[in-house]
């Protein structure tokens, strides 16, 4: 393994690191539906993962499109955009529809429920989210990427990628577990019915966080 390539999966690592990181929509909407959805921490670890397995995938799969083809990364990086607006909007407009919804749960005063229970006991809510982190982009992937495939290296370019997955995976996880765990330290009582909508407003902040700041 060549000395660049070294630097170039550190640097990958790191960028993983500090993306997941700075971005809330990463973590957050996992941790106000985990409170809000009263999900165990094996459950909550395994719908992160899994959703950031499909956030890094779609990005690979992109990539390894524009490598294949010759594709010009400013022309993938167009295409990313494209891709992060529209999984802004879709979080933006999950979490007030969700929001709204618990809202109404909470004014009329119902039992403690789960959307699932409104829709054939089908519990969506993880596929919404999976759904979403398929759209939204691992921007910084795609440039990093290109460096090892410009130089014929196949090898390189899957420990990049590999490298640039795990650690963001990882960082998904290992925040929103500790978040969850905070979270419970913090006294609900009365705003224990609330639980729904709050979930769902976090949600549209993290998403509008994306928009506004470019988080």
């Amino acid at each position: 393994m060549s000395r660049d390539l070294l630097i170039l999966i550190a640097t990958a690592a790191s960028i993983g690191f500090f993306h997941t990181l700075i971005g809330p929509d990463h973590y957050l909407p996992f941790v106000v539906m985990s409170r809000s959805r009263k999900w165990s921490r094996l459950k909550t670890a395994r719908i992160t993962s899994l959703c950031g397995v499909g956030h890094v995938l779609s990005s690979v799969i992109l990539g390894g499109i524009g490598i294949a083809f010759g594709v010009a990364v400013v022309k993938l990086e167009i295409v990313e955009s494209f891709r992060g607006n529209i999984a802004a909007w879709v979080l933006i407009a999950f979490g007030l529809m969700y929001s709204v919804w618990g809202l109404r749960r909470a004014i009329k005063r119902r039992p403690h429920t789960h959307v699932h229970e409104q829709v054939g006991k089908v519990n969506v809510t993880p596929w919404v989210l999976f759904t979403i982190f398929v759209l939204g982009p691992c921007e910084p992937l795609i440039p990093i990427l290109m460096y090892p495939a410009a130089k014929n290296s196949v090898f390189g370019v899957v420990m990049v990628a590999g490298t640039f997955g795990l650690i963001t995976i990882l960082t998904m996880v290992t925040v929103v577990l500790f978040a969850s765990a905070g979270l419970q330290f913090i006294p609900m009582r009365g705003m224990e019915r609330y639980s729904h909508a709050l979930a769902g407003a976090a949600i549209v902040l993290s998403g509008m966080a994306i928009q506004v700041l470019g988080l």
